[in-house]
C-alpha cells in the first residue's frame, strides 16, 4: 500500500515569508520592527492572528506613516515562530529593504 503525500498550498503571504527566511532580511519583535519603520528601513510587516490590539494598532499607524505594507497572517504567534524556525513565539516580523 503506497502512501500518498499531498502538498498543501501555502497562502501567498506565507510563501513570501518562507522565501525571505533564508535571506536573513527579517526582523523579529515589536520594538525592533517599530524602530526600523521609523527609520524607513522596512518594506513590509507581518502580524500574527493573535497580536495584541495595542501592538497591532501601533504597527499599523507607523506603517501608514512610512508607506509600509501590513500583512495579517492566519497563524498564531506560536505557529509563526515555528514556521520561521525559531524556538520562540513572535507576533511581529518586519521585512527589510
Amino acid at each position: 500500500m503506497e502512501e500518498q503525500t499531498q502538498e498543501v498550498e501555502l497562502p501567498k503571504s506565507l510563501e513570501e515569508l518562507k522565501r525571505h527566511i533564508k535571506t536573513k532580511n527579517l526582523v523579529f519583535g515589536t520594538e525592533r520592527t517599530l524602530k526600523l519603520i521609523r527609520h524607513g528601513r522596512l518594506v513590509k510587516i507581518f502580524l500574527s492572528s493573535n497580536t495584541p490590539k495595542d501592538i497591532a494598532a501601533d504597527c499599523e499607524h507607523y506603517a501608514k506613516l512610512g508607506s509600509v505594507d501590513v500583512v495579517k497572517l492566519e497563524l498564531t504567534n506560536e505557529d509563526l515562530g515555528t514556521f520561521c524556525k525559531k524556538t520562540f513565539a513572535t507576533s511581529v516580523i518586519g521585512l527589510m529593504k
